[in-house]
């Protein structure tokens, strides 16, 4: 069931980041990217949250310090935007990380800065 729904949501992300992509090409800055697939998401009925901050917690202690997730589409899934040339095994590193501190189950690393999205999309699993 749980499962069910993550594909259900990574499925409209997926689908509104090649709505976006449709529309603005490659090549624009990963905040535009972000604005877009927000107002996509909330379109198709998504709750979406933007640069959701998550604590680092350190041997038992709360840093200072925090991250910021680009999106966390219904609480579940962690969506990751980069406009970059390529993505390296750090970028995916990257958001295992998130989803590890985060304890989300899911994310989708999207890369707007390429001629077919599809190339462009990573899904990792926090097991």
């Amino acid at each position: 069931m749980v499962e069910r729904e993550l594909n259900r949501i990574s499925s409209k992300v997926i689908e509104a980041a090649i709505n976006v992509h449709k529309e603005l090409g490659p090549g624009l800055l990963e905040s535009v990217y972000q604005t877009c697939l927000v107002l996509e998401l909330k379109e198709m009925g998504l709750e979406v949250k933007s640069e959701v901050p998550v604590p680092i917690i350190y041997k038992g202690k709360k840093l200072t310090q925090e991250f910021r997730l680009d999106l966390l589409v219904d609480e579940k899934v962690v969506v990751e935007l980069k406009s970059v040339k390529n993505i390296e095994d750090v970028h995916k590193k990257q958001l295992l990380s998130y989803l590890l501190l985060a304890q989300k189950p899911l994310g989708l690393l999207i890369n707007f800065n390429v001629s077919l999205l599809k190339q462009g999309i990573y899904r990792i699993i926090n097991t």
